[in-house]
């Protein structure tokens, strides 16, 4: 009698209980001085590899949106039209270096002939970089918060699409240290009017005007718009103010 599958969601559940208690285990001190002394080391060598291949990228602006967005998508075109725009303004293209909104920014990037950096996280599901990535500015990292350092230190600004938890953590990241004056202000342009009204609207009147949790100049950190066009205008206008030059 051939042996049953466990469903996938089964197994999503089994590996989520199985962490739970692995990270509950009792560990003796000796264990977790050693644990915590290699992830040092290797997270100090994430950021000196990091930092060797991003140093020597022209200035450049990250794409981030969701790995879903299929080739066939009206987002996707989209994206990659803001990569390839991006490049004929002189900007290289940095993104998560996964599919599907990654990789048509990366796409636009490659054929408009500029630079297209990928930040690829290792992921237990295994995201493989995306096959239109300069090969020498592909880099893997297992630590988000050291790729997300990267994301923020040479990028001229950011663009976000459609995406999910990982696009919301990495445009609050930026809004947060724009917010908090621990990073130079730069912009921030959201696209899709219809996606981001939602959030937006609630961020306004919850977060803003009932429980004053944020200032109102705080909603003037971003703009909204419709088109590759905006997005990379948008860009364009807020550096005709200034001289361009790298976030270091």
């Amino acid at each position: 009698m051939a042996k049953q599958k466990t469903p996938a969601k089964q197994q999503h559940v089994d590996e989520g209980e199985r962490r739970i208690q692995r990270a509950f285990k009792r560990k003796g001190w000796s264990e977790v001085k050693a644990n915590d002394s290699w992830a040092i080391f290797k997270i100090m060598s994430e950021f000196v590899e990091g930092f060797a291949a991003m140093q020597r990228i022209r200035p450049c602006v990250s794409v981030f949106g969701s790995a879903r967005t299929a080739e066939d998508k009206a987002e996707y075109k989209m994206a990659e039209e803001v990569g390839f725009l991006l490049t004929k303004r002189g900007y290289g293209v940095i993104t998560g270096g996964g599919p599907g909104i990654m990789e048509a920014a990366n796409k636009g990037a490659k054929r408009g002939g500029g630079t297209s950096v990928g930040l690829n996280i290792e992921l237990p599901f295994e995201q493989q970089p995306n096959p239109y990535i300069d090969k020498e500015k592909s880099i893997n990292f297992d630590y988000f918060f050291v790729r997300k350092v990267m994301f923020i230190k040479y990028s001229q600004g950011f663009i976000v699409m459609p995406g999910g938890f990982g696009t919301l953590d990495e445009l609050f990241e930026a809004l947060t240290l724009i917010q908090t004056q621990k990073i130079g202000r730069f912009p921030i342009i959201l696209v899709g009017t219809k996606y981001w009204q939602g959030l937006l609207e609630w961020i306004k009147t919850v977060m803003g005007e009932k429980h004053k949790n944020i200032n109102p100049a705080d909603m003037e950190l971003f703009s909204v718009v419709d088109t590759a066009e905006q997005a990379v205008d948008a860009i364009d206008k807020f550096y005709s103010k200034y001289m361009l030059r790298p976030n270091f």
